[in-house]
């Protein structure tokens, strides 16, 4: 497999060092001692079959790759897994082993145990990342810049203003994202069709304790074609995924030679090109962007899969499995990246200034009319104004200037006043407030 140049750049090294196939097996483990623990409290197994399943169940003496090449037989690897489980324990204990449960079971709930822990990890990137973009933000507070709408110079914002959307943005999916690891991961029990056959009216306490005895959410239902709570984690993902795209894409614009504005600090990769030695290209941009797409790309196919047929997948749930543990390695990753971009990002503020004077300062026009009115008519006032523009398209002056040039402006305004009316940092809206707003709702987080 080519792993390693195809995927890997863009995941989580810890999130694939961690998500192995031994991984998986210890968490089935762990699924059948708690239903044999919770199973033995509520007087269905003999006194002491917990703890000798405890014993005796391993995940050292399974045999790893037989359980690899079994899975395609069965249709997924909780078969042979339990094949090989029974094999290893005493005879007198295989009637009570994975009683009342089904694959689906010990499959659906080893996966909300091994992907917890990333799930945990995600949310700590994402916590780093909020509290070094709330650096920025408060760093370039004042720090002018032009807007662009349609790809277009618009009118003067802060940079801090920007990175105050970012962080919105960041902070609604990692609310969202949180809410799913504290109350969305839940515990699969209810035997072959969903309705916990052969355990009477036991099934549902069952499912509770087992749900308590993992650390999983509690579940009104066994939720074996009811694939809601798989597509609420793969939209919170999708949700990440879409925030640091947004950052990583706004950056990546912004570092273009010919803005200039930002580039990339040198922990996020080199950003050398094989042929051309002057480019510095946002390699962490890029990953981040590549992750977030394949990440969009896997919630649209547990979309497709989400509706499945009668009581169990014919083909659907095994789908999932790839794309939604991808998605998990993928957005962690995507994160390890943003964490440092955000923390280092380098600001050029001189090439803020410098694009805000591209248009000729046009976006100035209507508060440099309002200052001249109040010394003059409209119409005058309008006319020099109009004229000065002009010339900054090819005198890269500050407006405030030209229209002093002008005997009419500076024999009948002040000229400290105009120039303070003029600056664009001026001219930047509520960006300051907006700043202030975000920053006291991220520090209540």
């Amino acid at each position: 497999m080519l792993d390693a140049f195809i995927r890997h750049p863009f995941m989580s090294r810890a999130g694939a060092a961690a998500l192995t196939p031994r991984a998986f097996v210890e968490a089935m483990c762990r699924v059948e001692r708690a239903l044999a623990r919770v199973q033995e409290r509520a007087g269905l197994l003999p006194a002491g079959t917990s703890a000798a399943i405890e014993t005796q169940l391993k995940v050292d003496a399974f045999d790893l790759d037989r359980l690899g090449t079994e899975t395609a037989d069965g249709g997924n690897v909780a078969i042979p897994f339990v094949k090989q489980a029974k094999a290893l324990l005493a005879d007198e204990l295989g009637d009570y082993f994975h009683v009342g449960a089904t694959s689906q079971d010990i499959l659906d709930t080893a996966l909300m145990l091994v992907l917890r822990p990333r799930l945990e990890a995600i949310l700590v990137r994402l916590g780093e990342s909020r509290r070094h973009g709330v650096a920025l933000m408060h760093r370039h507070a004042q720090t002018p810049m032009i807007g662009r709408t349609l790809m277009q110079q618009a009118m003067p914002i802060t940079f801090g203003a920007k990175v105050a959307q970012w962080l919105w943005g960041l902070a609604q999916s990692e609310k969202r994202l949180g809410e799913i690891k504290a109350h969305g991961l839940f515990v699969q029990f209810g035997g072959p069709v969903g309705v916990h056959t052969g355990l009477a009216d036991n099934g549902p306490s069952l499912m509770d304790a087992l749900a308590d005895e993992l650390g999983l959410t509690r579940a009104i239902l066994p939720w074996h074609t009811d694939r809601q709570p798989i597509l609420a984690l793969a939209d919170a993902l999708g949700a990440v995924a879409i925030a640091a795209e947004k950052i990583a894409l706004d950056v990546a614009l912004m570092a273009q030679t010919e803005i200039g504005e930002l580039s990339e600090p040198a922990g996020t990769g080199a950003g050398g090109s094989s042929s051309m030695p002057h480019k510095r290209n946002p390699v962490g941009c890029a990953r981040i962007r590549a992750a977030a797409r394949q990440i969009h790309a896997n919630v649209a196919m547990l979309h497709n899969v989400g509706a499945q047929p009668m009581e169990r997948g014919l083909g659907e749930w095994h789908a999932e499995w790839a794309p939604l543990v991808d998605n998990v390695v993928l957005a962690e990753g995507a994160l390890d990246t943003l964490s440092v971009l955000l923390r280092d990002l380098n600001v050029h503020a001189d090439a803020m200034r410098h694009n805000l004077k591209l248009t000729g300062s046009a976006f100035l026009a209507r508060p440099a009319v309002a200052v001249l009115s109040q010394h003059m008519g409209p119409e005058r006032a309008e006319h020099l104004v109009n004229d000065a523009i002009r010339q900054t398209t090819t005198d890269p002056r500050e407006l405030a200037d030209t229209l002093l040039d002008q005997p009419d402006v500076a024999g009948a305004v002040d000229a400290g006043m105009l120039r303070a009316a003029l600056d664009p940092l001026a001219n930047t809206g509520a960006s300051q407030a907006l700043v202030e707003r975000v920053g006291r709702a991220l520090a209540a987080m």
